[in-house]
């Protein structure tokens, strides 16, 4: 018998053991969470502190300026293209506040991504929107679509969120709870916090590796 066999057969004996003298299955303790939710104001606080420790620029607007600010932000970095999702929220917002003679044209995201494929490895930077903040682990909470999809958060070189202030969550419980994915949990939910980064590399922390380099979040009122 081989090793893998006997193993088996003695973990079911074990089992069966137990069941016939009534032993008791071991039933680990259920943890409390005990994180008070704060403020709004302070949630804002300590998202933008965290946040910006992990090498994010965090922006505070009211509105539709962020798409003001952001127009200046890459012009003065000399950055040619910004791609977005004219189907979203955020996408409206950002075409319809765009200045017409700006030296970085807005890219649109079409469907078929490989005929878009060229195109989108070519984009300095990408827009997107998400579902919220998360002030205890300074992360936006993105759920990719058709409309947004994940690429759009992976491949360019630069990543701006725009979260709106109202939608930053104390802590991931906090949010599961006021977002309600117990009644419609997201198929591909992701906590992004900072710019891509890894030290697998003789533990030499490095960016964008793996994605952005670069990550802005503005946070609008």
């Amino acid at each position: 018998m081989s090793n893998s066999a006997e193993n088996r057969e003695r973990i079911l004996e074990r089992l069966y053991n137990a069941q016939q003298y009534g032993r008791d299955a071991y039933i680990p303790q259920k943890k409390v969470w005990n994180i008070k939710n704060q403020s709004k104001e302070k949630n804002i606080e300590e998202f933008t502190e965290r946040m910006t420790a992990v090498r994010t620029e965090v922006f505070r607007t009211k509105g539709t300026e962020w798409v003001g600010e952001l127009q200046k932000l890459v012009e003065e970095r000399g950055q040619k293209n910004l791609l977005h999702a004219p189907a979203t929220p955020t996408g409206k917002a950002l075409a319809a506040n765009w200045g017409k003679d700006s030296s970085c044209k807005l890219v649109t995201w079409k469907e078929s991504i490989e005929e878009f494929k060229d195109e989108l490895f070519d984009c300095d930077g990408a827009v997107t929107g998400c579902l919220g903040g998360i002030a205890e682990s300074a992360a936006v909470i993105l759920w990719p679509t058709e409309e947004e999809p994940r690429l759009m958060s992976i491949v360019p070189p630069l990543h701006v969120v725009v979260v709106e202030a109202d939608s930053i969550y104390t802590s991931f419980q906090d949010a599961i709870k006021k977002l309600k994915w117990n009644k419609e949990m997201p198929t591909n939910a992701l906590l992004i916090s900072g710019p891509s980064k890894t030290a697998d590399i003789e533990l030499i922390l490095q960016f964008g590796v793996h994605g952005p380099t670069d990550l802005i979040v503005f946070i609008t009122e």
